[in-house]
């Protein structure tokens, strides 16, 4: 089929126009539900279509779930178009963020060694070297109480802020010494301990492109195609990393709608979307006026909305329903006080359950609506009434009384959960010192046991003893005693042991995430601290987590792969992008919805953020809070209802003028009684959504050992503790990439491996000796290793460096029910003229082949149990994405053990990369299903990381079938998940 009948079949005439438009710039304005991502689908294929190379082709997202529903629909596109789906591998698709991270390191190996730091790991990152920043200075500023967590939290927005602004560090000096004299300490120190935060990701590209390196002029891959999906929430750095791109790119294509402009408060800039044809000149416009998702009373009263509330602040246009269905219903409801508007919302849901419903498609096969139809949405959540309860909680409850099921999005603080509250408690006892037994006994009585009805006291008695004799160990002002390293992560563990979790019945899978996202805060710590080994850095570790961790880390089903069959309760920020049959529009009251005025109040000088000031940017502005309502009202499909109460606890509030304004629509309902016309029951059945699993070999190789452990690490979030020599295997492998990188026609002598290993080598969490040639210590001991390993490689190996390049690649291939992520070690034979020849795929470890552990330094990544069915697997995978979507003719498979100096082939024949894929696609399977039983091996099960809270149960898995044998060397085998299993 020719690509342009393609698009005219599968497009709407506004989508065809703005997927064929060959302008070098072009802004496809897209109203809600207008099918934005169809449309960058499309477009992307009609380049392939007409000769453009994938490799070409970069696209923006804002989130890395917007990130894999685009990859969906380009993947179903590209069927369509006659195309293998693994193209889309060759692409990059993904956030801003994301994009930068790849540039850096392809900039310089050594940059992958580097750790990302989100918004928690920054704030822990600041504490963990408050002194040495001089923060103890600049904290006199602060005034209020808790001044310290303050003091992080204002340095930390400030940073952020002056990076995603471009800010330049003397002219914030100029302004204010101190601000900006800690802001270039900041960025060296960061630099020094091999960190890196978001804002600094972006920034470091966007100043790269401006000197024009050479090497960026030269030698990185930048696109001949950007895309850019929700345009409107750029902020400026991100906004001028586009523009230094679209210089030098054929085309930019930029999707979004400035009325979904929500977030001002944290940097986005509308004006980009406003002002895109006066910056572009040459640009052209397309707007996706046509509505699949929503009623015409919907999008009539919220479009009348924003042109009434925003005026000449956004752009006209008229959306119109692809079809007006019903039943439908649209309300606008003022209750007595915040019970009877719970109440009746949740009355409402039930009478709605079960209700047959059409899914907005022309198929006329109905269904009846589930709780995951229903949300219930509001300007916060987290905030407490004067009362002390949660704006959610009112809501909540009357759902819980009902017995709907519900979903606490964007909420929650994991503490609610009094699980997880007891288990902070009880690090808490180890503050001040050792507990006694009483005190340990009191605190088991009235904390742990009801939570934990299993728990032993006797060995929580044990556990806190040995604990507090660690934390508490003297320190001697003369250096006598050494310090021990402890390990918080191990304490979690130890603990939930005493608390006898693997054997406590009825813990739901809410309270597991829960305590899953607590070990992520302890990861959090010992990922950013250098180590924690003392009274005082534990202390301070308990302070995070009590003052700081409560608000910084949500309780959310948001990482599941498909939404849970319980009413949706969250922010609307939360829930922008997606939609739902039936929402509930709530708390929307005068100076709540809208939130008053808030002007910019962070430390960052007033003259420098004056650009940033004037357009609304870090603040609260009506402009925006009328985008976030018409955001709101637009995720509904049939059913709407905007409610409020004018008794709230202990204050009564004003009617809000959004909800005033809506209500003057004479198709807006204002009566509390009758049900939507039309209504006929149906058998409930959630609705089925396509899911993509985003997977990384990582991520699955843990399934096919241990489903249990899979869904521990990737489904609750436990985490492992982080060893001292975390990175060991990382900074190894960077400095044969380095060296590669730097030899590429020639060996390089002993002299000069010694010097590129000794620039490379980085251990985060090993302090380097005070006196390295007197009293080497570990640190010390592991590069000369690693300047060992590196000389017996180009020796054993120096016809690598002959005609051949090491690099790594990333792809990405979609499988049945997954996209399958990742790296590939490929070492690329040339000719004369640099043309390759062919490929070979090298996944270099640091584990010895041998099986038995270093004796000189401690390895992280090295499994005493050498899993020849992992390794095997992962060089097949890689193998089958270095031929389908690199292009490369690749010819061999093998692991090479850096300790060891061996390289061991493995087959990568046709069957065996078959094999090795239909493996994955099992796991995946097993794991869309939620089957993930215990499959408990003595030889597993001492080295898992989470041997104290698994109960080791044999159990049989859900799915019959079983997938084929690997390929090994010398030998075919099972994945572990059947091959190590003690079944009983």
């Amino acid at each position: 089929m020719i690509i342009r009948e393609l698009l005219n079949k599968n497009l709407t005439s506004d989508q065809y126009k703005a997927a064929v438009d060959p302008a070098k710039e072009v802004l496809c304005l897209a109203c809600a539900g207008s099918g934005k991502s169809r449309t960058l689908a499309y477009r992307i294929v009609r380049l392939l279509a007409e000769g453009d190379s994938p490799e070409g082709i970069v696209a923006f997202t804002f989130t890395n779930k917007a990130a894999e529903s685009i990859k969906r629909r380009i993947a179903e596109a590209l069927e369509k178009a006659g195309f293998d789906a693994t193209t889309m591998g060759a692409m990059y698709i993904g956030t801003i963020h994301s994009y930068c991270q790849r540039f850096l390191e392809e900039m310089n190996p050594v940059n992958r060694q580097f750790e990302v730091l989100d918004e928690n790991r920054l704030k822990l990152y600041l504490m963990s070297r408050f002194f040495e920043l001089n923060l103890n200075n600049i904290q006199t500023r602060v005034k209020a109480k808790y001044k310290y967590f303050r003091t992080i939290k204002q340095i930390s927005d400030a940073w952020k802020t002056a990076n995603d602004e471009l800010l330049d560090f003397d002219e914030i000096s100029n302004e204010d010494s101190d601000l900006g004299q800690l802001f270039s300490h900041i960025k060296g120190k960061l630099r020094a301990d091999q960190y890196i935060d978001f804002s600094l990701m972006i920034r470091n590209v966007v100043e790269m492109i401006q000197s024009k390196a050479l090497r960026v002029k030269n030698d990185i891959r930048l696109p001949h195609h950007l895309l850019v999906d929700e345009y409107q929430d750029v902020n400026p750095c991100q906004e001028k990393l586009i523009r230094l791109l679209c210089e030098r790119c054929e085309s930019l294509f930029v999707v979004g709608d400035d009325d979904q402009a929500i977030y001002a408060w944290r940097g986005a800039n509308v004006e980009n979307i406003l002002s895109f044809s006066q910056t572009h000149p040459l640009a052209k416009t397309h707007v996706l006026s046509q509505n699949f998702r929503s009623t015409k009373p919907i999008i009539r009263v919220s479009n009348n909305f924003a042109r009434a509330e925003l005026a000449a602040c956004r752009i006209t246009k008229k959306p119109f329903p692809y079809k007006n269905r019903t039943p439908q219903d649209f309300r606008v409801l003022r209750f007595i006080d915040r019970n009877s508007e719970a109440q009746w919302i949740a009355e409402r849901i039930q009478s709605l359950l079960g209700t047959a419903y059409d899914d907005n498609s022309d198929n006329q096969d109905k269904r009846g609506l589930t709780p995951a139809d229903f949300a219930v949405l509001m300007r916060s959540t987290r905030q407490k009434e004067k009362n002390g309860d949660p704006r959610h909680g009112a809501f909540t409850k009357a759902l819980a009384k009902l017995k709907i099921p519900f979903s606490l999005e964007a909420g929650g603080s994991p503490f609610d959960y009094p699980e997880v509250a007891v288990l902070r408690a009880t690090f808490g006892l180890l503050r001040e010192e050792s507990p006694s037994r009483e005190a340990v006994q009191e605190h088991f009585e009235k904390e742990v046991s009801p939570q934990y009805p299993k728990a032993d006291f006797r060995t929580l008695a044990r556990t806190l003893t040995h604990w507090g004799r660690k934390i508490h160990r003297p320190q001697s002002p003369t250096g006598d005693f050494a310090r021990i390293r402890l390990y918080p992560q191990e304490l979690v563990y130890d603990l939930l042991e005493a608390f006898n979790i693997s054997r406590t019945p009825d813990i739901s899978n809410d309270v597991m995430r829960g305590i899953g996202l607590f070990s992520r805060m302890i990861q959090d710590v010992e990922t950013v601290y250098m180590s924690v080994d003392t009274k005082k850095r534990f202390v301070t570790m308990l302070n995070f987590l009590e003052r700081s961790a409560e608000a910084g880390y949500d309780i959310s089903t948001d990482d599941l792969l498909q939404r849970p069959d319980a009413v949706t309760v969250s922010t609307v920020h939360k829930m922008k992008g997606l939609e739902f049959p039936c929402v509930f529009v709530v708390d929307v009251e005068e100076r709540r919805f809208p939130k008053s005025k808030k002007k910019y109040m962070g430390w960052l000088p007033k003259n420098v953020m004056a650009g940033a000031i004037e357009r609304g940017a870090y603040q609260s502005t009506p402009d925006e809070e009328a985008r976030l309502f018409y955001t709101a009202m637009t995720r509904a499909e049939r059913y709407l209802y905007v409610t409020s109460a004018k008794a709230l606890p202990s204050q009564d509030k004003k009617r809000s003028s959004y909800a005033c304004r809506i209500a003057l629509d004479p198709e807006v309902i204002q009566k509390f009684d009758g049900l939507p016309a039309g209504l006929v029951p149906a058998d409930p059945r959630q609705r089925s959504e396509a899911v993509t699993y985003p997977t990384t070999f990582s991520e699955i190789r843990s399934f096919l050992q241990c489903p249990k452990s899979y869904q521990f690490r990737e489904r609750f979030g436990f985490k492992p503790m982080i060893p001292a020599t975390f990175g060991y295997g990382k900074t190894v492998h960077t400095s044969i990439e380095k060296l590669h990188e730097l030899y590429p026609d020639s060996l390089p002598d002993n002299d000069q491996i010694k010097k590129v290993v000794e620039d490379t080598f980085h251990l985060k969490h090993v302090p380097k000796s005070r006196e390295p040639e007197k009293r080497p210590g570990l640190y010390e001991v592991a590069q000369k290793q690693t300047v060992a390993i590196a000389q017996k490689y180009v020796a054993a190996y120096g016809s690598d460096f002959k005609r051949k390049r090491q690099i790594e690649a990333r792809f990405e291939i979609p499988a049945a029910g997954c996209v399958i992520s990742g790296s590939i070690d490929l070492l690329l034979h040339e000719d004369k003229k640099r043309n390759i020849v062919r490929a070979e795929i090298i996944e270099f470890k640091t584990m010895k082949s041998d099986k038995q552990p270093d004796a000189n330094i401690e390895q992280p990544d090295a499994n005493n149990d050498l899993d020849w069915t992992e390794l095997a697997l992962q060089v097949q995978l890689y193998a089958r994405a270095a031929n389908q979507v690199l292009g490369q003719n690749t010819r061999a498979g093998s692991v090479h053990f850096l300790k060891d100096n061996q390289r061991v082939d493995v087959p990568i024949t046709q069957e065996a990369c078959d094999a090795a894929l239909s493996n994955i696609e099992w796991a995946v399977k097993g794991i869309l299903n939620s089957d993930f039983p215990m499959r408990p091996h003595l030889e597993k099960c001492g080295n898992c990381d989470f041997e104290k809270i698994c109960s080791k149960t044999p159990e049989s898995f859900k799915q019959v079938d079983q997938p084929p044998e690997l390929h090994l060397p010398g030998r075919r085998e099972m994945a572990r998940a059947f091959s190590l299993y003690d079944g009983g």
